[in-house]
């Protein structure tokens, strides 16, 4: 990805101060979103992350990463396989729990998702701490996945995230603040 398209897709990101509480700031993804050709470039940054590896299936997680990590599977011509919160899939489910700043929460894939030994791509919107992406990890490594990488459209790097989740293999950040 060039340098000018990095710029492009970082440029549309919008700041939103004190959302969704005071002292938080924001990075809305929608103006990428509403934007074909902005939301093209992102996945063409993704999919050139993992260009040249066998890739069976994509993970999104609930609910931007079901945006990117549908998108990229269907550009791949490969399934995608939803991650949710607890209670929201509708066949059997393999969980795992996590721990977030204040308390916990589950997250789950159906059991039958991923088939041991496939090469498997985790695609979301956001690497922040950690937490979710490596609750997913997990569920993914439990299920046999070969996990190829991590894709995030964007990773604030002053939280940790990735140290966090690096022992599942490569990251891949199209934007990083």
């Amino acid at each position: 990805m060039t340098p000018a398209s990095l710029e492009r897709l970082r440029s549309a990101v919008r700041d939103v101060p004190d959302f969704p509480q005071v002292g938080i700031l924001f990075k809305d993804i929608t103006p990428v979103l509403a934007n074909g050709e902005l939301l093209k470039l992102a996945i063409d940054g993704m999919e050139e992350a993992i260009a040249g590896q066998r890739v069976d299936k994509v993970v999104g997680i609930d609910a931007r990463g079901f945006i990117f990590g549908a998108m990229l599977a269907a550009r791949l011509g490969i399934g995608f396989v939803p991650a949710r919160k607890k209670g929201k899939l509708p066949w059997r489910t393999r969980g795992v729990d996590y721990a977030l700043e204040y308390g916990t929460n589950s997250i789950e894939m159906h059991e039958d998702a991923i088939n041991p030994g496939e090469n498997v791509v985790l695609a979301d919107d956001l690497l922040a701490t950690g937490g979710t992406a490596g609750a997913v990890l997990d569920l993914m490594r439990q299920s046999g996945a070969n996990i190829v990488a991590s894709l995030f459209f964007i990773e604030l790097g002053f939280l940790g995230g990735r140290e966090k989740i690096a022992s599942f293999g490569p990251i891949h950040s199209l934007l990083t603040y």
